[in-house]
Parts: structure tokens; sequence; C-alpha cells
């Protein structure tokens, strides 16, 4: 039976998720967010794009992670190689809400206070992004990627069947994703960096696999 996603389709979807991932907090604009001049950030087409990118980013390193669990699943890491699969899924799932809300709601939202003049609307933005509920979901959804990762970083090195390293750059990337939301951009930025080449890697080994 032909898998879903062929494995060299498969790394070129990984290789594009970490381009992507890179595109993210290079596009990104970086202006206090709380001034005015952070608000016409969040207003631009450059907020959207950047956004976008890491959305974009997210569904097409499931994709990939579909056809490395395929090439694994023969292997003695089959098993786990699933169980990471089904983890980067849900974590996937419970994070894109919270994109969709920064990509399209704090757009608005900064329209808004650009064109009244007044910085104090973007305090709506804050009480989104810190609401329990949403805020929770987003937590749980990227500690759940970076378990996937790891999980699928362990099946690669057990596997026998691709470079045994492949796999750890990602994951380590994808454990970082919280903590780097607490730094300024050009630890973000090389944050996305890790990412781009941890995913250019693993996309590589799977291209290259016989």
């Amino acid at each position: 039976m032909a898998e879903p996603v062929s494995r060299r389709a498969g790394a070129v979807m990984l290789a594009l998720a970490g381009a992507l991932f890179l595109l993210y907090p290079v596009t990104r604009p970086w202006a206090d967010e709380a001034t005015l001049d952070g608000a016409r950030g969040m207003a631009s087409a450059a907020w959207m794009v950047a956004h976008l990118s890491a959305i974009s980013g997210f569904i097409l390193l499931v994709l990939g992670m579909q056809a490395l669990t395929s090439v694994l699943r023969p292997t003695r890491a089959g098993l786990p190689a699933a169980r990471a699969l089904v983890v980067t899924w849900i974590g996937v799932g419970l994070t894109l809400p919270y994109y969709g809300v920064e990509v399209f709601g704090a757009h608005v939202i900064a329209q808004r206070a650009v064109a009244a003049n007044d910085v104090g609307v973007l305090d709506m933005v804050s009480k989104f992004r810190f609401n329990p509920a949403a805020a929770t979901l987003f937590a749980a959804g990227l500690t759940l990627l970076a378990v996937g990762m790891i999980v699928a970083a362990v099946a690669i090195w057990r596997s026998g069947s691709l470079a045994r390293w492949s796999g750890v750059p990602a994951a380590i990337g994808f454990t970082l994703f919280i903590p780097q939301f607490f730094a300024g951009a050009e630890v973000r930025i090389a944050h996305g960096v890790l990412i781009a080449a941890g995913c250019a890697w693993l996309a590589t080994t799977l291209w290259r696999k016989n």
C-alpha cells in the first residue's frame, strides 16, 4: 500500500518547514508591542507573513514526520516513531488555534489601535494572550510537540536505519520553543536558525535513505 507521504516528499516538507520557522522570526516586526510602533508592526503585512509562515511550518512538519514514521516502521524503532507522530499531531493541533488568534486577532486589534492613535486598545491583545485556557492549550501543545520530536530523535537513534544524530538538533530546537518566547529578537532568530538547520539535516538524511 502506498504511503500517504513519500520519503522524498516528506524530506522536502521537512526542509520547507525549517525554512518557514526561520522566516517567522526574520520577518516578524520587533518593535515594543506596548507602543504605537508595536501596534504598527502588528498591523502590518509582515506580521501576517511571519505568523502564517509559522502555521505553515507546523503543518509541513507533521507531514514530514509522517514520511519519517513510514521509513522507521519496519525497524525496531517503528512503535516509538508512530507514537512520536501521534504526539506531534496532537501538539500541533493544540498549538495552531493560538497562532490563528495571533495572526488575525492581534492584527485587527492593532489596526484599530493605529486608527484611533490609542495604545490602550492593545490591552486586548494581552488579554487573549494570557487568557488561562488559551495559554494552557498553547503551552500544552508546544510541550507535546517537544515530546514528540524528542521521541522521534530517540527512535531515529535506535533504528539503525538513519544517521543517529540526525534527529537531535530538531528535537533541541522544538524543546526550546517555549523558552525562546521570553528572549529578544536576536535569540529568537538564532532559534529559527537552529530549527531550520535541524530540519534540513533530518530532511537530507531522509532524502538520502536507500
